[in-house]
């Protein structure tokens, strides 16, 4: 196996539009874990041992996460997405010993007088710091918790996972089931100080990718605890942004955005919801609603493998027009290695189930 050098910037994150080439990023890049995912899957799905090697390559630069003080939420995006698949893929007892060890120090950050797990340890506009920030991003991460307490972690970790998803259902959202992207408590009583946004278009909005992501994270938290209020409560937030979606069923980057039909779209967003989706599928008792949600899933895919999104050799990722920060003025109209990731895990996923094979939980 060959090691990088920790610090180096070689991990692909996004390529902008006007240009084919890809930005860089080193392993403490929130999203450094999704290109060695990606290079997982493909191995995956074709079995070449080229895609093996090169997982290997760009998964060992992540190392250093598992041994160093949490500097953020992402550590499940970083190191589940990479270690996570290379231990399902190969059984490699180290692959192991670094996620059990990441997830310890992500529960460094989980702060019991909120119930949630702080995802950004520092100061970031709008934050109250050093007030309690809790984003919607970071229900991802509670996988990596989920993980680690059936497979040799503590027990503490599930119920991190658990209080953190709870707390989130409670306070997160809305009436009508959309979802902010930021809850701010104090750190000390655990009151719910407010609700803002951090890139989507205003504090009352429906950020597309925040939704998706509470979609997912959900759905993935009723496979782990089998808890019904999970999965009633991810149906509701599933079907109000699949109310609001545009015909193709891929959305504009906020549901509410002022501009719109004019304003970016935001694939990621859509390969997110795709892989959630079809595996929500497999648990809703209602035999009309899987179908519908699968049915949604497969043409999104579709829509996403359409000349109108796939990348065609624009450039070398595989989706174009994702979104990543507009109020920040980046990634916009973009590919992003986000977006591939779970595009290709959601084909992987529809692939399974049109085959009649189930959807295991992925470790």
């Amino acid at each position: 196996m060959q090691v990088i050098p920790a610090g180096v910037a070689d991990l692909p994150r996004n390529v902008n539009k006007g240009t084919d080439k890809w930005r860089f990023v080193d392993f403490r890049d929130w999203t450094s874990g999704f290109w060695p995912g990606t290079l997982w899957y493909l191995f995956e799905a074709t079995g070449n041992p080229q895609w093996k090697a090169a997982a290997e390559r760009f998964t060992s630069q992540l190392a250093p996460l598992s041994r160093m003080k949490a500097i953020d939420h992402d550590l499940g995006f970083q190191v589940f997405n990479s270690y996570g698949n290379g231990y399902r893929l190969t059984g490699d007892p180290e692959y192991k010993a670094t996620i059990l060890r990441t997830a310890d120090t992500l529960a460094t950050l989980f702060n019991p007088a909120v119930g949630t797990i702080l995802s950004w340890p520092r100061p970031v506009p709008n934050m109250e710091w050093p007030q309690h920030n809790t984003i919607m991003d970071n229900m991802i991460n509670l996988e990596l918790l989920f993980w680690a307490s059936k497979n040799g972690g503590s027990k503490r970790l599930y119920d991190i996972a658990v209080s953190h998803a709870e707390t989130t259902m409670k306070n997160h959202f809305r009436p009508d089931y959309t979802s902010y992207h930021v809850v701010v408590y104090d750190r000390n009583s655990g009151k719910k100080i407010k609700a803002v946004t951090h890139q989507g278009y205003a504090d009352d909005s429906m950020w597309a990718r925040g939704q998706s992501w509470a979609i997912y994270g959900f759905t993935m938290c009723y496979r782990e605890t089998r808890k019904p209020e999970f999965l009633d409560f991810v149906q509701k937030v599933a079907d109000v942004y699949l109310d609001r979606l545009p015909a193709d069923l891929v959305p504009y980057w906020d549901f509410n955005a002022p501009g719109i039909p004019n304003e970016p779209r935001d694939a990621s967003a859509a390969a997110i919801t795709a892989s959630a989706l079809l595996e929500l599928s497999t648990y809703v008792t209602d035999p009309a609603k899987a179908k519908n949600y699968r049915k949604k899933a497969t043409r999104m895919l579709a829509e996403l493998s359409s000349s109108r999104y796939l990348s065609n050799g624009e450039n070398s990722a595989f989706l174009l027009h994702s979104t990543g920060h507009k109020p920040n003025g980046t990634e916009i109209d973009a590919s992003i290695n986000y977006a591939d990731y779970y595009f290709i895990e959601a084909l992987l996923r529809l692939k399974k189930l049109d085959a009649g094979k189930p959807l295991p939980a992925p470790l």
